[in-house]
This record gives structure tokens, sequence and C-alpha cells, in this order.
């Protein structure tokens, strides 16, 4: 058995013994082949056998976590600083390419300099086939998760290490495309420190979290319960109906008024008081993270769903949601299609901002594209209406085979007071603007653009606990349904919207 690292470490079979319950690892390597080789490179994989306990770079093979099989490939760093050459290529592609044929979920901790730079480029074209056997595996939906260690640079980094569903790293990980030692051999200056970090990644939202090796086990089960189980067939409740007097209540501008108050829930205690599991997720895992948008893989209930939330918290008048939170909506509809997962999305925005870096960044062109994946995508989709609803920045979030909404929700293409201004040239208009628009989630539900009403009793930031808790059992059961029936058509989705479809 492998040892820990110099530094304390841990080494690839160290870290399977961690993670996989007791005795149940069963490993598939088989004894690596060289070809002919160099006198020297022979040297060299001697003593790295010898240093680490293995006879290759990467260790693979099945077992259970938490009772629940898994399949794993690891790097051992002490075997050539886990650098990938033509065996330890074959030994990857093949315990990738067994998993899917097994439909097991896999697990990959990464822990390498890169290529073997004793086999060159025929080592190094190796990536390509490591990265088509990772992209077929994720193709028949089945969970790639990462766990990026100590150090992980060069082609690994940029091909398996920089593919999963989920990606979390050891704390203080060196992390990159191109080492340290290597840049300042080659540029003669010692890189910037600080970047190639697991924190800093997680802070430019390149990967979902920095978790120690003995919490991989706990989050990994929470992971893959999100995203391998299914909820039992049920009998769906019956929404609960909508009250005539629900329309005369509150007219329109005072629905606005209270779905403004800074105290109404917003999803951070949606999911707190009603989500039984939540995993956040970080970012695009491209560079960018906006805290107007809340990622994650959670469950109502038993049904699980890739959720996407506006968080009112994180919309400031400094910073309004930007195009980097549609970005990051548009990693979670990937990831419902490829995970076969519900996706879960909460409208509750101000507006989009409003900003030459907005304009910059192509907040149009999202707006645009995230229309366009929700009407096409492949899985099948919720959208709750939660509060504010404005502009295109609420309509990128709405396409949807069920639209749910809470009674003071509402939906506009501008702010009452925006819609005032160009219509009378003054702000003053603004609730006589919100009536004539039908922008109230009632409004909507008698014209057929939303499926079901949630009624608060009389206003969700006087029952914020009792009311999110009410969201939560309707969203347990509408999921619950859609994952029964599947995905919906592009036609079917945007029936609603045409006129007289109620």
């Amino acid at each position: 058995m492998a040892g820990t690292t110099s530094g304390g470490r841990l080494g690839a079979r160290d870290l399977i013994d961690l993670v996989l319950d007791d005795g149940s690892f069963t490993c598939w390597d088989a004894p690596p082949a060289y070809g002919p080789i160099s006198e020297a490179y022979a040297a060299d994989l001697a003593a790295a056998r010898e240093r680490s306990g293995v006879d290759e770079s990467v260790v693979t093979g099945r077992g259970t976590m938490k009772g629940r099989p898994v399949a794993v490939v690891a790097s051992e760093f002490r075997f050539l600083a886990g650098s990938i050459g033509l065996a330890a290529a074959d030994r990857l592609v093949a315990a990738i390419q067994r998993a899917t044929a097994e439909g097991l979920p896999l697990l990959a901790a990464p822990s390498s300099g890169g290529t073997r730079m004793q086999e060159g480029t025929p080592a190094f074209v190796q990536m390509v086939r490591i990265t088509e056997a990772v992209g077929a595996h994720k193709a028949a939906g089945l969970p790639y998760l990462v766990y990026l260690r100590h150090p992980t640079t060069g082609g690994v980094m940029a091909s398996w290490g920089s593919l999963g569903h989920v990606t979390v790293a050891e704390p203080g990980a060196l992390l990159g495309f191109l080492g340290p030692r290597v840049y300042s051999a080659l540029y003669g200056e010692e890189f910037p420190e600080g970047v190639q970090t697991a924190e800093n990644l997680f802070a430019h939202g390149l990967i979902d979290g920095v978790v120690p090796p003995d919490g991989i086990a706990d989050l990994l089960d929470r992971a893959l319960a999100i995203l391998s189980d299914r909820p039992a067939a049920r009998k769906i409740a019956e929404p609960e109906p909508v009250a005539p007097e629900l329309d005369a209540r509150l007219d329109a501008w005072e629905t606005i008024t209270l779905s403004r108050r800074e105290d109404r829930p917003g999803v951070r205690r949606l999911l707190r008081y009603a989500a039984t599991d939540v995993i956040p997720l970080n970012g695009t895992g491209e560079g960018e993270a906006d805290p107007g948008l809340l990622i994650a893989l959670a469950r109502f209930g038993d049904a699980p769903c890739v959720f996407l939330g506006q968080d009112r918290r994180g919309q400031t008048a400094v910073h309004p949601m930007g195009p980097g939170a549609l970005r990051e909506a548009r990693r979670g509809m990937r990831l419902a299609v490829e995970l076969g997962l519900p996706l879960l999305t909460v409208i509750d925005t101000p507006g989009a901002a409003l900003s030459a870096d907005a304009e910059n960044g192509g907040m149009a062109g999202e707006i645009a594209r995230s229309l366009a994946d929700l009407v096409m995508l492949a899985a099948p989709t919720l959208c709750l209406m939660l509060g504010e609803g404005n502009g295109g920045g609420a309509l990128a979030l709405l396409p949807a085979d069920t639209i749910v909404a809470a009674q003071h929700a509402w939906l506009s293409p501008l702010p009452p007071e925006g819609a005032s201004a160009i219509v009378h040239r003054d702000t003053a208009h603004a609730p006589e603007m919100a009536r004539a628009q039908s922008v109230r989630a009632v409004d909507l539900h008698r014209l057929g653009v939303v499926d079901r009403i949630i009624p608060e009793h009389p206003d969700a930031a006087e029952e914020a606990e009792a009311f999110c808790r009410r969201v939560g059992d309707v969203l347990a059961d509408e999921l619950t349904a859609l994952i029964g029936c599947g995905p919906g058509s592009p036609a079917d989705r945007v029936r609603r919207y045409a006129p007289g479809s109620a």
C-alpha cells in the first residue's frame, strides 16, 4: 500500500481507503506494458515503483462508498510525479470505459505534473483518448466527479481534471495549466503568487469547492444521492385552487410593493427551509461567478434537480445581475441534460445590469441564448416565479414545462416606473402602468402562462418559514411529476404564450 507523500499528502491508495468503505475496493489494474524503452527510462520506472509502492502513476478499480457502488481513478504523484505515459493512459481509458459499461459513477482524483517527458509527444496525445472516454461516460448519463489534489497541472489539468460535473479541490492545492517551475525556466521570472491555488480557482468560478480529504466521502455521497437516486412513484397532490378573491385582494401596485420588501424570503431561505439536501455549485467553470445567481444540486422531498435561482441577496444596486449569471445558468442547463435531472429555475430579480460592462459582456445575447436553450432543453423544466420579475433578466429563466408562482410574484418588461417614463414621461404613473400591463402572477395564471399559484397568508414576508415549506411541497410534487413524464417538446413549451392559450 502506498503511504502519504512528503508533506503529509495522501497517496492514491490511502485516498481510496479513506473514501471507500473498508475492504470494498477491487483493483482493475493489469500489469503495465511499455514495449522497447531505454535503460535510463527502465531505471526511472523501477525507482518509481520502489518509491511509490505501485506499478504505475494511476490506480483504478471499483468499490462502495457508503454502500453505493462507484468506480475510482486516482493518481499516485510519487510515481514519476503522477505523469501520464502510454501505459498509464491505457489504464485510465480502460477503467473509464469499464465504469461506463458497468453503469458506475466515476470518481477521479488527479495529482499530476502532466505528460511523461520520457515518452514525449506519443504520451502527450493520449490526453485526446482520455478526454473521449470521459465524454462518452458523461454522454451515457453517468456522474463524473473530480477531486483535484496537490499538485495538478499540465495535460492532466487540461483534460480529465477539468471535465467534472462537480469539481472540488484539496485545500492549498497547486492547480493550473503551466507548472510554476516550467514557467520560471521559460520566462526567467517567478509565476505570480496566489493564482494557481484551489482557493483562487474557487473565487473565479472555476471549481465548485475546496474540501479536505476527510470530507470527500460525505460530499460525494450527498452529490450521488441527488444525481443518481430518483423518487418513487406516488400520487401527486392536487393544486390548491386559486380563490376568486385573489384577483381582487390586492391590486398590481400593492403586489409589486410587497415583492420588494427587504425581508421577503428569497432562494436562500427557500433552500434552508424547503430543500432536503443542497450541494452548492460555483460559477460557470470557465472563469466567472456572479453572486446574482445561485446554482446547486438540490432535492425537494425525494425529487432531485439542478437548481438555478436568482438570489435577491446577491443582487444590489452597485452589483446587479450581470451576463455572467446567465452563463452560469447555462452551465446548469447543460448539467441537467447530461445528468438526466429536471431543471428548476427561480425568478426573483429587480432586473439585469444596465451598464457598459453588461453591454460589453453581451447581456442581450446571453438572454437570447438562455431563452433558446430553455425552450429546446432535453430535460424536464420547472420555473418558480418567487418575487420580482423585472425585464429580460427574469424572462431568461421563464420558459419551462411547468410554471408555478407565488401569489405576489410578477413579471414585467420594465419596472412599472420605467414603463411610466416611456408612456407618460414621468414615474408618477407607475401604479397605473402596473395595473394595465397584467404583470401579476394571478393575471398570468388567468392568461394560461402560469400553471399554479402558491398562496401567501397574507404575505410571504410575514410567514417566511411556512411559506417556504409550502413552496417546497409544491416543488416536490411538480418535480416528481416531471421526472415521470420527461421533458416536453419546444412546441408545448411555447404554446402557453400564444394569444388565447388559456
